[in-house]
């Protein structure tokens, strides 16, 4: 069955050539033969617009929050599906912006949506301000995500602030309902006490938990994921974070620059465990889908060329394709966190088990468009319904094992949307980088942008 007609949004009209999408205002190539190819522009609509329903038809119904996974194959138990993420609800908060600027719903339903999560959020657990990582979408109460970790997240609190930051910047202040909620969500960003993160101490915490206390002690140290939790905690007007944070613990006191090369494409920055070739690529996503790399620079690195440089390395390991993997190729690349044949695994050059995650080569347009317009092409032409299903590609596939498994993680999807975005429109990056408290922040800690 053509993976148009699965989906009643693309079922709307049946002709060969251009059809108007009602629903989306946007204009879709049908491929109701395999003669008729849809244009670039067509397809990212078309990928950014199936993901984004992930967030949107997928949400958790009471909170309107993104629910950490969902698989069509129902391997996890029904209770699971209640279980929401505060990260990729950030991610999430985001792509509903690209959903109200690309027509996928009307502007009053995005408001509506984003209200209900802000007033999620005011009721949710929250210790000192920071979200847990994982809430039970029906109550707000805590999930554990671990043994100890029954407490604050101040990470994924990050990625959720991140994506509340860009919903107030978007919201009208000369509309009654948007200018309030705008100030709801201003307020929820300024309890967020990141100096109590600190522990007392020039460094940042990812745990804290009122039953084990600091017991976790995982000091955020080191170039990984992580950068835009020191930049908002810095950015707070309420409870900065200490600049002798960022330069003592996450630069390690200037340790944190090395100088690796590969394939011609120079790392300044020592990834966390990844010498070589550089972490999966994921770290090169998730604070970057607010935060504008394209000029942003302080003493320790260019983000620019590293991001860059990052997921050129991660492309051309895959051409060589030193494990001799089935598919890999200039079609067929990227490498980061995501499930794996066996279970979840962080996959990269240096861990590579033969998977490759969409999302990689997705949430990589900014800096790599032809590449990752190569990989978008081969996954929805080439693996076709193997690969797409209700809320677009498969979060992880594996050719070599012939494994394609129907599983979604919002963490995954999420930067799918915004990331194509900030290529097509640079929607999130201009929305984040207009906040005067990020300015500050970013000036405090010695960066130029």
């Amino acid at each position: 069955m053509n993976r148009l007609l699965k989906y009643p949004i693309f079922a709307l009209i049946m002709v060969t050539g251009v059809v108007s999408c009602a629903n989306s205002g946007t204009k879709v190539i049908k491929e109701s033969d395999k003669n008729t190819r849809i244009s670039d522009d067509s397809l990212l609509t078309l990928i950014q617009h199936q993901t984004f329903k992930y967030f949107w038809d997928g949400a958790e119904p009471n909170s309107g929050m993104a629910r950490e996974r969902f698989h069509t194959d129902d391997i996890y138990p029904e209770n699971d599906k209640n279980v929401v993420t505060s990260g990729g609800s950030g991610f999430g908060i985001m792509s509903i912006l690209v959903g109200v600027e690309r027509h996928f719903i009307t502007r009053e339903s995005g408001v509506e949506r984003l209200s209900k999560i802000a007033a999620f959020l005011e009721k949710a657990d929250r210790f000192h301000g920071a979200w847990p990582h994982w809430l039970f979408g029906e109550t707000g109460k805590v999930k554990p995500f671990g043994g100890k970790d029954n407490g604050g997240d101040i990470v994924e609190t990050a990625y959720l602030v991140q994506g509340l930051i860009c919903a107030k910047n978007y919201l009208k202040p000369d509309i009654t309902k948007e200018k309030q909620l705008a100030e709801k969500i201003d307020m929820l960003c300024r309890e967020v006490e990141w100096s109590w993160y600190q522990n007392g101490k020039p460094a940042l915490y990812w745990h804290w938990s009122p039953t084990y206390n600091w017991e976790m002690n995982f000091p955020i140290e080191g170039y990984n994921e992580c950068l835009i939790a020191y930049v908002l905690g810095a950015s707070s007007p309420t409870y900065p974070l200490s600049p002798d944070a960022y330069h003592q613990c996450w630069a390690r006191g200037g340790n944190i620059n090395g100088n690796t090369t590969k394939y011609g494409y120079a790392l300044k920055l020592k990834h966390n465990g990844a010498p070589e070739y550089g972490g999966p690529l994921f770290w090169s996503h998730y604070s970057y889908l607010g935060l504008d790399p394209r000029n942003l620079k302080d003493r320790y690195a260019n983000y620019w060329d590293e991001t860059r440089n990052h997921v050129l390395i991660d492309y051309r390991y895959c051409i060589e394709n030193p494990g001799k993997f089935k598919g890999y190729g200039p079609s067929c690349w990227g490498l980061t966190a995501s499930y794996s044949i066996k279970g979840y695994d962080a996959h990269m050059p240096s861990n590579d088990k033969g998977v490759i995650s969409p999302t990689a080569a997705l949430s990589s347009f900014p800096y790599t468009p032809k590449e990752s317009m190569h990989a978008a092409r081969y996954f929805y032409e080439k693996l076709e319904d193997k690969l797409w299903g209700p809320y677009g590609f498969y979060d992880a596939f594996s050719e070599t094992a012939n494994w394609y498994p129907p599983r979604y993680l919002a963490i995954d999807q999420g930067p799918i949307v915004v990331m194509i975005e900030n290529y097509r429109s640079q929607l999130l990056w201009k929305l984040f980088m207009q906040d005067k408290d990020v300015r500050n922040g970013l000036t405090r800690l010695g960066f130029t942008f």
